[in-house]
Formats: C-alpha cells, sequence, structure tokens
C-alpha cells in the first residue's frame, strides 16, 4: 500500500479497536505496515488500551529491532498509554529483499521512517499528548524527524554522544577494530555491514554505517556536520527527561552529558542512575528493557515521566 496521491501524511494499515467491546488492558495490533512519504513500508506494531491517557512513540537503538521493546510497550498500554515499536528500514522487520540493495541512511530512517510512524500514532490516538521515547540513536535523532513540535514529552536513555574518545572504557578499548578494519574491510566486501555474523551491532546498510561513522569520528558528534545540523538540536524545546546508567558499557557520564548539550533550547532533567539504587546486579547499555526492571525503572521512575491527561 502507497501514500495517498498529493498527501505525505503517513497512511496506516492499523486496525480499528473496539474501545467499547474491548476487555484487555491492553490490545496487540496486528503485525501492519505503515508507509512513508517516499512510499516504503515500515513494520510497526501499536498497543494501544480502550482509552489511552498517553501515547509513546519508542524510537530503537542503532541495529535493534523492536521485538526487543515488546514486553516494554506491552507494560505501557497496560498502564493506559498507547504505544509504538518499528523497524527502520532494512532492519528487522522491515527488512525486504537484500540489504545490499537499501539505499538510506540514519537521516532517512529520522525524516522518512520515524517521521511517517510518528504521524500513524498521532492518528491512532488523537488528543492525547505523545512521548518520544528514545533508547541510544532513538534519541539522537529527533531533530531530525518532521512533526518533532508535535511531541509534548522527550525521554532518552542510554542516549550519549557516540564520540569515539568519549565512548566508556570498555567500548574504546576494542572500537578501533570496529570502525578501521571490520568496517572499511567488510562493507564494500559485501555491500552492507554484515555485523550479525560478526556479533557487532548487527546487519546495517552501507550508508548507515558510513554516515554512523562520520559522525563518531567527531567530537559533536552529529552536529559536526555543521551549523544547520546543530541548529536543528538548538531549535528542539521539548522537555527532555533523560535517564542514564552508571554502568552502560557504551556511553560514558561524559558521552551522556556532552548529547544533551546540544539541545540547549530544551529543559533538560538528567537521571542518572547506578545497579544498586534500582535492585539489581547489572543494567548496562539494554538491560532497562528487561523484565526485573519492570517495578523499579519502568514503574518507579519512567511512569511517572510520561506525558499524560490525567
Amino acid at each position: 500500500m502507497g501514500p495517498k496521491e498529493g498527501n505525505d501524511m503517513a497512511v496506516s494499515q492499523l486496525a480499528p479497536v473496539d474501545r467499547e467491546t474491548t476487555v484487555e488492558p491492553w490490545v496487540l495490533a496486528d503485525p501492519t505496515d505503515v508507509v512513508t512519504q517516499d512510499g516504503t513500508p515500515i513494520a510497526a506494531k501499536l498497543y494501544v488500551p480502550a482509552r489511552p491517557k498517553g501515547a509513546v512513540l519508542i524510537a530503537a537503538a542503532m541495529g535493534v529491532p523492536q521485538t526487543f521493546y515488546a514486553k516494554f510497550a506491552q507494560w505501557l498500554a497496560a498502564e493506559g498509554f498507547a504505544a509504538v515499536t518499528f523497524d527502520y528500514r532494512g532492519m528487522g522487520e522491515s527488512r525486504r529483499g537484500s540489504l545490499r540493495d537499501v539505499d538510506a541512511d540514519i537521516l532517512t530512517w529520522a525524516e522518512q521512517d520515524t517521521t511517517a510512524v510518528l504521524r500513524a500514532l498521532e492518528q491512532r490516538a488523537p488528543g492525547v499528548p505523545i512521548t518520544w521515547f528514545g533508547h541510544s540513536l532513538g534519541g539522537q535523532i529527533v531533530p531530525f524527524v518532521k512533526d518533532r513540535a508535535s511531541v509534548a514529552k522527550i525521554i532518552t536513555l542510554a542516549t550519549g554522544n557516540g564520540y569515539w574518545r568519549m565512548n566508556a572504557p570498555p567500548l574504546r578499548r576494542k572500537v578501533w577494530l570496529f570502525w578501521w578494519v571490520a568496517q572499511p574491510v567488510l562493507t564494500p566486501l559485501f555491500g552492507y555491514f554484515p555485523g550479525a555474523k560478526l556479533g557487532m551491532v548487527g546487519d546495517l546498510p552501507r550508508n548507515v554505517i558510513r554516515q554512523w561513522k562520520g559522525w563518531c569520528m567527531q567530537a559533536d558528534y552529529a552536529a559536526g556536520d555543521g551549523p544547520a545540523v546543530r541548529q536543528l538540536y538548538e531549535a528542539v524545546t521539548t522537555p527532555i527527561t533523560a535517564f542514564s546508567f552508571t554502568d552502560d558499557e557504551m556511553m560514558s557520564d561524559a558521552s551522556i552529558t556532552t548529547l544533551h548539550q546540544l539541545y540547549l533550547n530544551a529543559p533538560k532533567t538528567m537521571r542518572r542512575l547506578a545497579p544498586d539504587e534500582l535492585g539489581v546486579e547489572r543494567v548496562g547499555h539494554f538491560g532497562a528493557f528487561r523484565e526485573p526492571m519492570r517495578n523499579p525503572l519502568w514503574k518507579g521512575r519512567i511512569l511517572r515521566e510520561l506525558a499524560r491527561t490525567d
């Protein structure tokens, strides 16, 4: 299904929910495609309570499929929030055909894919405030998303500046192998980056990893591309709450701080947590979405930060 003629709005095939007869605390819509402005189908799943008091767009980390966020999205719906997960083009269930044929970079993921999903969420949960929930990369791409002004609140989690010299020590000790050996050798050879075979990030379109490397070589990360990009970050005025973890093996405290400093005109609340504050031994870069985080983090910390009508 393609976009309507002369209409740049995203077209969603999400099945309608009968709000009077729904008895489950949440409903998982059938897997569906949201069509971007350039006609690309993006695989998405929408979790809808009977009467949502808010909505949450979950923007994934680099190389992470939407299935990773499924339990978190189900929990959000059980708490009364419509939630949507999706896969950027070429990733997860949005991977159609050979990855060699995917002509997309990170800006495409933001400007086309995430914009379309945001518009579809607005259509399915009209009249309620939307929270942007960005994990890692998902918190970095906000400035590039069209219609981002419709978001009432931004929550970032484990989101930092990817400049390689600011990586957390465990990553910095081996990142040279990734950027100066694996990426430049394997990407031309395969026509994409075959990270799944190496246990590195996952398979990525060639232009995605090239742009990502370019950002990671710059102290200002994406904003190092020039004044126009820096101005996009400065144009964001939506309140931001940033969650980060002291044992994150990828993002250092400095990387978290410098990334959020790019959001110069957005009110910011920085919440840096140690695992023992949450009653667990480890959180790291990915552990926030594991089941043990349901009570200490999801319910105990995140729930109070969501934009809502009540």
